[in-house]
């Protein structure tokens, strides 16, 4: 039976309900599902608690959740550069809870793997590690952190089948595999969806038994969140070049 849905909104139907834990892939405003977080924003579902790598830009990305007040809590790497996710955390309208980037990767993969915690060395003696358990092996202080399993997840890829399996595109391929497999309810978008057997199976990064539901994702510009160039370089015995 395909997972294809007509639409974002008819994708997220069932799965949303205020107070759940969300889980978005995306690295800033890289690979972000962008077509599904404005469904969510649309469906006006409220008290969220999103798990992301930070919360996108002022305006876009996973910004438009907090600019519409329907996020109550945040597990993140990184504020980044969304000033309203700032002031409110700062302000305590948000609660914030930080973790390290590599961290959260892998308890979004534990999550996914069925292991309900670990122990790292990242984050011992500082404000990461506080009220949490600890333990010592060959020597070393570790911490202990608690896998992450979120009600619905959402991820972007560049081509699916309608099975479900998916494979990313460059930077894109970031948080997107772990917070695929670590969602109750897995939706994807895809740019490109093909019928079952297209894919080469060697490509495959998320086998669709991770993933629910699967939508076309919408023709549209992918923002930067800084843009950057090189200064010209001014040649002797010629105009300007721009490298």
């Amino acid at each position: 039976m395909t997972k294809l849905q007509p639409t974002a909104a008819a994708a997220l139907e069932g799965g949303l309900r205020d107070g759940i834990t969300l889980a978005v892939g995306g690295f800033g405003l890289s690979g972000i599902p962008a077509d599904l977080i404005e469904a969510v924003r649309d469906s006006g579902v409220k008290d969220l608690t999103v798990v992301s790598n930070n919360m996108g830009v002022d305006g876009k990305g996973l910004g438009i959740l907090i600019e519409a007040g329907q996020v109550r809590k945040v597990i993140a790497s990184y504020v980044g550069e969304n000033k309203l996710f700032a002031e409110q955390s700062l302000a305590g309208r948000l609660e914030v809870e930080f973790t390290p980037q590599g961290t959260l990767a892998e308890r979004l993969r534990a999550g996914g793997a069925g292991i309900p915690a670990f122990y790292t060395r990242t984050g011992v003696g500082t404000l990461v590690a506080e009220g949490k358990p600890h333990e010592v092996f060959d020597g070393e202080t570790y911490v202990q952190e608690r896998a992450i399993r979120a009600d619905v997840a959402l991820v972007h890829a560049h081509t699916a089948d309608t099975d479900g399996n998916l494979t990313y595109r460059y930077t894109a391929r970031n948080f997107n595999p772990v917070i695929a497999t670590a969602g109750l309810l897995t939706i994807a978008e895809a740019e490109v969806i093909v019928e079952p057997g297209a894919l080469d199976p060697n490509h495959i990064v998320t086998p669709g038994v991770y993933v629910q539901r699967l939508v076309q994702a919408s023709s549209r510009i992918k923002d930067i969140e800084q843009r950057t160039v090189r200064p010209r370089v001014m040649s002797v015995d010629a105009e300007p070049l721009a490298v």
